[in-house]
């Protein structure tokens, strides 16, 4: 009796990959996500190798992790994944202060994001 297997949470040509804890805000990882929506996987890693932001590391990291899945768990063609889903949302906060003058302090928030990439395998016509 044990416990019964997780449904996918994803259909069978596609694979899911998330980022848990990205160190930056939402807002910022979002910008990055977007440059990369819609584009082929090999086109999107090259548009983040690339970019300036600093973001793109650990989104070029998530999405190369996306990609693993799908040509190993999934047995999905690696030549024709496209980055169908880069949702991004808040995870931890962590609190900290600084002190300030006349005995008093400031909170600093240090915000942490998480990267969630779903590639679809998409038949060329």
């Amino acid at each position: 009796m044990s416990k019964q297997k997780a449904p996918r949470r994803v259909a069978d040509n596609e694979a899911l990959a998330v980022g848990t804890t990205i160190r930056g805000s939402a807002q910022k990882l979002n910008l990055v996500a977007a440059l990369i929506r819609g584009k082929k996987a090999e086109e999107a890693l090259n548009i983040l190798s690339f970019s300036k932001r600093a973001m793109a590391r650990d989104a070029a990291k998530v999405v190369a992790s996306a990609i693993a899945n799908a040509e190993n768990n999934h047995n999905l063609d690696v030549d024709t994944l496209v980055i169908s889903e880069a949702s991004v949302g808040k995870s931890i906060t962590m609190k900290r202060f600084h002190t300030r003058g006349r005995g008093k302090s400031t909170r600093i928030l240090k915000p942490f994001s998480r990267l969630r990439i779903v590639v679809r395998e998409v038949e060329e016509a």
